[in-house]
């Protein structure tokens, strides 16, 4: 399978995506919070590159093999804290709309900010749409693995 866009991205998105970035990880969240959050949003997406750009940002920051491998298993594994399943639950019921699911419910979103603060949790739900969005562009311009970053 090729890529369909080989021209480079439009610089003003480019400014305007990284401007968000800026805010997101400003916010206080932990980063190997928001990278995992990333991930598990690929991951449902089935956004390769994004899985694969997101394992291997979350190694730089250090984070084990035994988690990276366990983000699509989350719930059934001892390897995450409270804040980052409340985190990985919020991810997936803002992503999974699409699927008939019924989003981000009061509980949800309760247990979510249990864990983190209004600005978090704004950064959190931004970074899940930011996710979302480039797992979008990505799948619709078929992007491969390994070869954006």
């Amino acid at each position: 399978m090729e890529a369909r866009v080989k021209t480079t991205p439009n610089p003003d998105v480019t400014a305007a995506v990284q401007q968000l970035y800026k805010v997101v990880y400003a916010s206080g969240v932990d980063p190997a919070v928001l990278e995992m959050v990333h991930l598990r949003a690929s991951q449902i997406n089935g956004c390769a590159p994004c899985v694969y750009a997101g394992v291997q940002a979350a190694r730089k920051r250090g984070e084990s093999d035994d988690r990276l491998h366990s983000v699509v298993a989350w719930r059934e594994t001892p390897f995450f804290s409270e804040s980052e399943r409340a985190a990985l639950e919020l991810t997936e019921a803002a992503t999974r709309i699409q699927d008939g699911q019924p989003g981000v419910t009061d509980e949800i979103w309760d247990a979510a900010a249990a864990n983190f603060s209004e600005p978090q949790m704004s950064a959190i739900v931004t970074y899940v749409a930011l996710t979302n969005f480039f797992n979008r562009v990505n799948r619709a311009f078929r992007e491969q693995a390994g070869k954006t970053w």
